[in-house]
């Protein structure tokens, strides 16, 4: 394993995976193939970055930290790596070529904003493979009516299937975090489902009311919906059926 005098930052939420079993199975899952283009967000000390390139040819990169992004530009020629020194959770993913693969281990601090910021790039990507709390992938695949369901299951699941691969415990990573780690695989929906963001926020923000009482400006007995429901109870196809009704209303 390539040794670094860089010390994790607290305020860039920085975990770095360096347990040789966790890579390879993450790897694998990935498979990556000469010519396809992979991005990768917060690939730190490149731990993932090395296999990644080993397997597809070339990698690009998007790292906030200043000493991070300038390290990985040393240690890796500008054909096998580009870096982007930017912070992910505003880059512009749609000036990359349509079919682009999104990888990482995402910083954990910001990894809900993030999502729902790549989320809007489901159009362009083949697929997605990131590490993240195991909470927040318990969160993306639950189903409705269940504690973990919320507004962050309805927004993904109406644009990707998504999976749980497996687990990695906290002692692959340095530092240690405090909260268990799990790899999930999203991928693009053939049809994605159109559903009103500033309504889904409201609606969860209330998740305990009935829908009258959290969204009263709908008709949802028109809509064709029970009224009487809380918000964790309906599926995505439902949140993408009112937004279809509040548009046409």
């Amino acid at each position: 394993m390539r040794s670094s005098s860089h010390l994790p930052r607290k305020r860039f939420g920085q975990h770095f995976l360096h347990d040789p079993r966790g890579l390879a199975r993450i790897v694998e899952a990935i498979a990556p193939q000469p010519g396809e283009l992979l991005v990768e967000i917060g690939p730190g000390q490149g731990a993932l970055t090395a296999p990644l390139i080993a397997r597809a040819g070339r990698l690009e990169a998007i790292e906030l930290d200043r000493d991070l992004a300038a390290e990985l530009a040393a240690r890796f020629p500008p054909y096998q790596l580009t870096v982007h020194c930017a912070d992910a959770l505003d880059y512009d993913f749609g000036r990359f070529p349509a079919g682009l693969r999104l990888v990482g281990n995402l910083p954990y601090n910001i990894s809900t904003p993030l999502l729902f910021h790549v989320a809007r790039y489901a159009g362009r990507v083949r697929d997605m493979h990131f590490m993240l709390q195991l909470e927040v992938v318990e969160r993306m695949v639950a189903a409705p009516s269940t504690p973990e369901y919320g507004r962050l299951s309805v927004a993904l699941q109406a644009r990707f299937a998504m999976e749980k691969l497996f687990s990695v415990s906290k002692g692959a990573f340095r530092p240690p975090p405090k909260v268990e780690s799990a790899v999930v695989r999203l991928e693009p929906l053939p049809a994605i489902l159109a559903i009103d963001e500033d309504m889904l926020r409201r609606a969860f923000s209330a998740r305990r009311k009935q829908l009258r009482n959290a969204l009263p400006e709908i008709d949802f007995p028109a809509a064709g919906i029970d009224a009487s429901l809380r918000p964790e109870n309906l599926s995505p196809q439902d949140y993408a059926r009112i937004s279809a009704f509040k548009r046409s209303g």
